[in-house]
């Protein structure tokens, strides 16, 4: 058997293009655009250019995209005074913080000072809080979660009555995840550091999605033939056949993997693109809903 690529930049294009039609209207209709104000603290490249994406993504999108950049010194007051003026300013629809703040920071106490109402990125606990809860619905879901099921959907996967295993626990993707797959109705098994026998519980998955960040944890005897697999994981994997000197490798190994998966996303190319495509659609979600008061 050989994998079908689940195709991320198609699929996200496809969501740019909806978002792209529904704020043309939406500024047609109020005169303004969908606002997403970006807040980073300090200049370390990576996350320079992680911020350029979002902007430039609003610019395509028909979105309004503003920068806020503080330097690595400033204080726990600067940048909530920062937050707090944009929590306030009615043509700022979404507020992205850009994480990890630097060490002098509260990051808690900065990300609880943007409104729920703002929340695009979805980290408020709030709205974690809600995933998990049935009959209750979060104002925002967090965006590479988002982005995980919209892949399965729009791929035609079912979701409901699968066995589904997330590898990873983390508050940003592991564990909103698997609430979301639960929401779909799917059976959902949570691996860690300390799950034992970690293969043992992948090789009954349908669903797979690995997202720990270690390059190559998957391997093919540890997948269930005709498996589905969301790679989530973006490790730098040394690389002298590359300029830059590395490549980026997801959780799987790919090529092993993909031997026994009936569809694999690849890394790159696969839920990155979608992480930036959820965000576009929950600012445009944001500007309605504050619209309607």
């Amino acid at each position: 058997m050989s994998a079908n690529i689940i195709d991320g930049k198609a699929i996200a294009k496809d969501i740019h293009t909806e978002v792209r039609a529904e704020a043309e209207q939406f500024e047609k209709d109020n005169g303004y655009k969908p606002g997403l104000a970006t807040v980073l603290v300090g200049e370390d490249p990576a996350s320079q250019s992680y911020v350029k994406a979002k902007v430039k993504a609003c610019e395509e999108d028909g979105l309004m995209g503003i920068k806020h950049v503080l330097p690595e010194s400033a204080s726990q007051e600067e940048v909530m005074a920062l937050v707090t003026s944009l929590a306030e300013d009615p043509s700022i629809h979404g507020i992205l913080v850009k994480l990890p703040l630097p060490g002098h920071i509260d990051e808690k106490t900065v990300l609880d000072a943007v409104p729920l109402s703002k929340d695009v990125d979805g980290f408020h606990p709030a709205n974690l809080g809600r995933i998990g809860i049935k009959g209750e619905e979060a104002d925002f879901v967090a965006c590479t979660p988002a982005g995980v099921i919209e892949l399965l959907k729009r791929s035609d996967v079912q979701i409901e009555g699968a066995n589904a295993v997330v590898i990873g626990r983390s508050k940003i993707v592991g564990l909103p995840v698997a609430l979301l797959l639960l929401n779909e109705n799917a059976t959902v098994t949570i691996c860690h550091s300390r799950t034992k026998d970690l293969g043992a519980v992948t090789r009954e998955a349908d669903i797979l999605v690995p997202a720990i960040g270690k390059a190559n944890l998957v391997t093919e005897d540890m997948v269930k033939e005709g498996a589905v697999i969301i790679d989530v994981g973006v490790n730098r994997v040394d690389d002298a056949t590359r300029k830059r000197g590395y490549r980026l490798a997801g959780d799987c190994d790919f090529e092993g993997v993909s031997k026994r998966a009936r569809a694999i996303t690849p890394v790159p190319g696969g839920v990155g693109p979608m992480t930036i495509a959820m965000l576009m659609k929950n600012t445009l979600r944001a500007a309605k809903r504050q619209l309607e008061g």
